[in-house]
């Protein structure tokens, strides 16, 4: 398949880019389904999202669909995931061996989804030479080796939070411009330098909200509320 020129200055909206891999994901099942091409009300509704605003949203990637026919499946699954750069091997460092840490480590999905992890890391003396899904973990101290050896951007955060901030400083000042954190809070890092956070009992608070609504609206009826709408309106 030969590929257009890649315009890395292509301005695409957040709330956009956020979807993005959640049509990559619809179309990756679609594509192990054995369908080759599919509508715009299919792949929506495989997304999770209504079809004006799937639409939209690719295209800001270009025109790939096709009048009558709809998209080709495969073809559509590789610009998305060369949009957001998922073509290629991204290795990863993990730091914090706990629970949660050695969840991702063990997440087969990361290199499925274009991600390589080449480091454990933890500063517990107890935790060296432990193996997490095959990898050994190693001290926190050899930070700066492994991302200069393994050429790593991207780092995950999954220490408590009292140690997050200081974390972050490393991996900032080891050269990792990329920074995806599971540590309650938040830490603050120089421009140029992007962090996602993920939070999952905010998650849940969230979840609390709109269960608690529609417990509210099975009681009482529904309620207008202009602000809960347009929560759920980002939410979808």
């Amino acid at each position: 398949m030969s590929a257009r020129p890649h315009d890395s200055a292509r301005d695409i909206p957040e709330a956009t880019v956020a979807r993005l891999p959640v049509y990559l994901r619809a179309l990756t099942a679609l594509a192990e389904a054995g369908t080759e091409t599919c509508s715009s009300e299919e792949l929506a509704t495989s997304a999770g999202v209504n079809s004006a605003k799937l639409r939209k949203d690719l295209s800001y990637l270009g025109s790939y669909g096709t009048r009558g026919v709809g998209y080709d499946v495969d073809h559509l699954r590789y610009e998305i995931a060369r949009e957001i750069g998922v073509t290629q091997d991204w290795p990863v460092v993990i730091v914090g061996i706990g629970n949660l840490g050695h969840a991702l480590a063990n997440f087969s999905g990361f290199r499925s989804r274009g991600f390589r992890v080449v480091a454990l890391l933890d500063a517990d003396e107890r935790r060296r030479g432990e193996r997490v899904a095959g990898i050994e973990v190693r001290d926190f101290e050899d930070l700066e080796e492994i991302v200069r050896e393994h050429g790593v951007s991207i780092g995950v955060i999954a220490t408590p939070a009292g140690a997050a901030q200081a974390v972050s400083d490393r991996m900032v000042s080891a050269g990792i411009t990329s920074i995806l954190n599971f540590a309650p809070g938040v830490i603050s890092v120089p421009q140029g330098v992007d962090v996602r956070k993920v939070d999952l009992s905010i998650e849940l608070q969230i979840l609390a909200y709109h269960e608690q609504r529609k417990q509210a609206g099975e009681a009482t009826g529904p309620v207008a509320d202009p602000a809960g709408e347009a929560a759920a309106e980002v939410l979808a």
